[in-house]
């Protein structure tokens, strides 16, 4: 039965820790659906809720990252899922494998797994949680989606390395990367005298944001038109104050964001207006087969990058002459700005970036459920 034949089919997507607008729910899969069904989104609440005709949003109750409100959420979610009766069920993280189990059981729901990362890697290596409990948890994670990987009727998985990875979603799996949606306008500089460099994102030791730091004051140091803008949200209230005292009585440095989520309206804005887009992800494995969201966004926005010196996105970024590779290990900072003001960008306009491509396969696999 094809998705355009089914006008009232219902379809729920949900997050826990992700907000409501989150533009993988929100942007890509939700928008993608709602073309010919009726689309709820569950998610953590967001300070600016969008509007569309053929999307509802449902808000759960703002709860602390390790508190027994998260506990409590997925039953909130299943009550949600009981009260709405989808025809599909998509959870886009782990924490709610088990509500998925129970809608298609007692719902008769087709349910999906939309794996937007290598759960139990990242656990083990991003210290989201004390060290000495990582590897029970981990552990933990990865049993749950082999046990209840039968259930799934099918895996999307938002990174192509995960086809080898994650063996647990078998040959009901289907790539459907996090690239960008497609813009009408290009990167708008400022024109205000300035160099803007732009961190956008999760902000954390492991994302970069003190690599950017700490790069945009060497180069602050050649040149006193730098300017750094972070924006993005911080989980862990350590790490937020550390950015904080380190960019304290930094005039060059604005941090936007930090204890709040960051509308991604508000990111494309910055992404629009600013001159270099920074990533500079720790190294770390679990960046193994990965590709930054922000990556894409910046190549389709066709945002100049200063890039960590990592091959498989330097190999990315490459035909289009969209960034300028450093390690800060032998950064020398007046070679980096020549570059910077000198060095042609976007000789080549990026093409397999945008969003289109994945839409239509979401779609196919959609039809054949």
């Amino acid at each position: 039965m094809r998705l355009q034949e089914i006008k009232k089919t219902r379809i729920v997507i949900a997050s826990l820790l992700k907000p409501v607008d989150d533009t993988r729910m929100f942007e890509k899969l939700g928008q993608t659906l709602s073309e010919e069904a009726e689309v709820h989104i569950i998610g953590y609440p967001s300070q600016l809720i969008p509007y569309h005709p053929n999307i509802t949003f449902h808000s759960l109750r703002p709860f602390n990252r390790l508190s027994p409100g998260r506990l409590i959420a997925p039953f909130t979610v299943l009550r949600l899922l009981i009260n709405k009766t989808p025809n599909l069920f998509i959870t886009t993280t782990h924490e709610l494998l088990w509500i998925g189990v129970l809608s298609k059981i007692f719902l008769s729901c087709r349910f999906m797994y939309d794996v937007q990362e290598n759960y139990g890697r990242n656990i083990l290596y991003i210290p989201a949680f004390p060290k000495f409990i990582r590897p029970f948890i981990a552990a933990y994670v990865r049993c749950k989606e082999w046990i209840t990987s039968p259930f799934v009727n099918h895996f999307l998985l938002a990174e192509r390395g995960y086809e080898k990875e994650l063996r647990f979603s078998g040959n009901r799996k289907i790539v459907i990367e996090n690239k960008t949606k497609k813009v009408d306008t290009i990167a708008k500089k400022k024109n205000d005298g300035h160099i803007n460099l732009l961190f956008t994102g999760t902000l954390a030791e492991t994302t970069g944001v003190f690599t950017a730091i700490e790069i945009a004051q060497q180069l602050y140091g050649v040149d006193p038109s730098i300017r750094l803008t972070i924006i993005g949200y911080c989980s862990l209230q350590a790490t937020l104050e550390k950015i904080r005292n380190t960019i304290r009585n930094k005039n060059f440095i604005q941090l936007i964001g930090g204890d709040r989520l960051v509308p991604h309206s508000e990111i494309v804005s910055a992404i629009q207006s600013h001159d270099f887009g920074i990533i500079a992800y720790a190294e770390n494995p679990s960046i193994v087969n990965s590709i930054p969201t922000k990556l894409y966004e910046y190549l389709g926005y066709q945002l100049p990058i200063l890039m960590i010196d990592y091959q498989p996105w330097i190999e990315m970024t490459k035909p289009y002459q969209a960034a300028i590779p450093f390690n800060m290990l032998i950064l020398k900072p007046d070679e980096v700005l020549s570059q910077m003001k000198t060095q042609p960008f976007y000789s080549t306009i990026p093409q397999d970036v945008f969003w289109d491509s994945e839409a239509e396969k979401l779609k196919k696999i959609i039809n054949t459920l």
